[in-house]
């Protein structure tokens, strides 16, 4: 039973891949067949989000209880967050060329999602720069609270605002894609995969840091040798 929600995490994302790409969408005006990229960009984005928000949950509790363990998982969830945050790059980028004309286009939430990720880079560049390890664990969670904070702002804030153009549904005063009369038999693909990409994300977010452990432990056993 404790394999029962990574099993569900494949077939889900399995499920959303495969039936995304055969299921019906609707048509809809400059959209077309690229709606599909609905369940694989904006999914990832989810799981991404996911993964930072967890990430940040491991760092508060690595402060107040300080303990490593938990920077451990604040670290691999974060590269967890980051990696789908690459998927939905790239995948935004794909569908930006066949909806907007170019692999990338001057709009406040891609620019926003490219500013998220080097921030989050950042975070990870900070832990390589410091060896002490409860030194390290202490700076990087701080950083990672702030990193989470502009997180909020860049993808959540900012492109919502009226007086700022963007292209994307549900930002600068654009409907969101609800409004677009969009086909709601999507939702049966779309959730699911939110759900997989989530569950994915947290796989390997938790073997990272089970591996790390089992390292420090192996580490700390030879210096007691």
């Amino acid at each position: 039973m404790h394999a029962g929600w990574k099993i569900a995490g494949v077939l889900l994302v399995g499920y959303s891949l495969v039936w995304g790409m055969l299921g019906p969408v609707p048509r809809l005006f400059v959209l077309n067949e690229t709606i599909r990229n609905l369940y694989y960009h904006v999914t990832m984005w989810f799981g991404m989000m996911a993964m930072m928000a967890v990430s940040l949950y491991y760092s508060i509790r690595s402060l107040s209880k300080n303990r490593l363990y938990d920077d451990f998982y604040a670290e691999h969830y974060a590269q967890a967050g980051i990696l789908l945050g690459m998927l939905g790059i790239v995948t935004g980028s794909i569908w930006a060329r066949f909806t907007w004309g170019g692999w990338w286009v001057n709009d406040p939430k891609l620019n926003g999602a490219a500013i998220t990720l080097l921030i989050y880079f950042a975070y990870l560049i900070l832990r390589g720069s410091l060896d002490e390890e409860q030194k390290r664990a202490r700076v990087s969670a701080v950083y990672n609270i702030f990193a989470f904070v502009l997180l909020i702002v860049f993808l959540m804030v900012y492109p919502r605002l009226n007086k700022v153009d963007s292209l994307h549904p549900g930002n600068g005063g654009n409907p969101a894609f609800s409004a677009y009369d969009l086909n709601s038999a999507m939702r049966w693909v779309f959730y699911p995969a939110v759900i997989g990409w989530i569950l994915i994300g947290a796989w390997l977010a938790q073997l990272g840091a089970r591996i790390k452990m089992l390292h420090h432990r192996r580490m700390m056993k030879k210096l007691q040798a």
